[in-house]
């Protein structure tokens, strides 16, 4: 494998390991050996190990004394710990953009990804439904302008993404209801309605949490 920029070598590196962790071809508990990551990639073993420094900060990956670097579990109260937290910061993203949007051009990302997760819903793309879904939190960030909230939920993406991709299946069962709640979500950001807002996240984080576990309890 070629690593090109403008990613740096180790964050590239850190993105490869987070897609098999986050896919399950990686398992929980698993180690990770850096001398074998070093061979498989053609990278030096010092960009290993700060790509490892990075996964564990994104809490896919625990770096253990004598241990070395090992997958993190998934468990009930993980699950559970993790939803409630970003429930919370997406709260706060969606009340940014409540109080901060001001022409309708403010609004058009967030049309935009709505008509995307329209087209992904009505070919079944799942996957494509998934990551749209987490670009409304990016379309979300101009409007905090807050660089410690984007840094926590950037940080805390990749954990989300991999409890998500165990649901895949029941989520795509689900993706109807998704759409409803987004535009119920855009009608509470355009009337500025805080506790709406919180009130449709909250649900949909909740839900998104109960899917999981039901995968969870399958495996």
């Amino acid at each position: 494998m070629t690593f090109k920029a403008p990613d740096s070598l180790s964050e590239q590196i850190a993105h490869y390991l987070a897609e098999r962790i986050i896919r399950g071809e990686l398992a929980p508990g698993e180690r990770i050996q850096e001398q074998k990551v070093t061979q498989a990639l053609n990278v030096s073993r010092g960009s290993v190990r700060e790509a490892l420094l990075i996964l564990e900060r994104r809490h896919l990956v625990a770096i253990l004394p004598r241990r070395g670097a090992h997958v993190t579990e998934l468990d009930e109260h993980n699950i559970r710990s993790l939803c409630t937290l970003m429930g919370e910061l997406y709260i706060l993203l969606g009340n940014a953009v409540a109080q901060h949007w001001r022409l309708e051009a403010d609004l058009r990302p967030f049309l935009d990804i709505q008509q995307r997760l329209q087209a992904a819903h009505a070919c079944q793309d799942i996957e494509a439904f998934v990551a749209d879904s987490f670009a409304v939190m990016r379309a979300a960030y101009p409007f905090a302008n807050n660089p410690y909230l984007q840094e926590t939920v950037e940080n805390l993406h990749p954990a989300m993404s991999r409890a998500y991709f165990l649901a895949l299946d029941q989520r795509q069962a689900n993706m109807a209801d998704y759409l409803d709640l987004f535009a119920r979500l855009l009608q509470a950001v355009v009337a500025r309605d805080l506790p709406a807002i919180r009130e449709v996240l909250a649900a949909y984080c909740q839900r998104s949490c109960e899917l999981v576990l039901a995968a969870m309890a399958r495996v």
